[in-house]
């Protein structure tokens, strides 16, 4: 099976008819025009495959109708899940770009080779983004930005960091 990328996150049903509300986790909103199917991730019920019937832009969340789920009652089981497309169909990014879930998990390293930690997530903070970057001991804040983040490979899960004075210490 493909790997999946989630492109939202379903927050409640909407409605009497099935719909469901969704938080938009891509960058690429226009991704849903023109999707038919895609993998529900429930955290506890597994996968199955729907098809969207129809979708909406609201209030910064997507309004989702999938075919066969017409009551609110069916759209209740979908609550929490994560609609999901494979990897192979993800938006293609630049040479430079990668998703945030191609970093997290990523170890990184200082260029002697010494390992700072891994990445737990990436923030937004309408700047550079910003690696959450925990170990044993505690957790660092590393901006995302070539001149810090010299090399990153996500085939390897490695970034490499030439961190400016002061960035890793207390």
């Amino acid at each position: 099976m493909d790997d999946l990328v989630a492109i939202a996150k379903i927050v409640r049903p909407r409605g009497l008819r099935g719909e469901v509300v969704a938080d938009v986790l891509t960058d690429f909103p226009e991704r849903f025009d023109g999707l038919k199917d895609v993998t529900l991730l429930s955290p506890d019920k597994g996968s199955e495959g729907l098809k969207i019937e129809n979708f909406w832009f609201q209030n910064n969340r997507v309004v989702l109708k999938f075919e066969g789920i017409d009551r609110v009652e069916d759209a209740e089981r979908l609550r929490d899940a994560e609609v999901c497309i494979p990897e192979a169909e993800a938006v293609e990014l630049e040479e430079d770009e990668f998703f945030d879930w191609q970093l997290q998990g990523c170890s990184v390293e200082t260029p002697d080779g010494e390992t700072i930690g891994e990445v737990r997530e990436v923030m937004r903070t309408g700047g550079t983004e910003i690696l959450v970057v925990e170990n044993v001991d505690r957790e660092y804040l590393i901006p995302f930005a070539g001149t810090i983040c010299t090399e990153v490979d996500v085939e390897n899960k490695v970034i490499r960091i030439d961190p400016p004075e002061g960035l890793l210490e207390f």
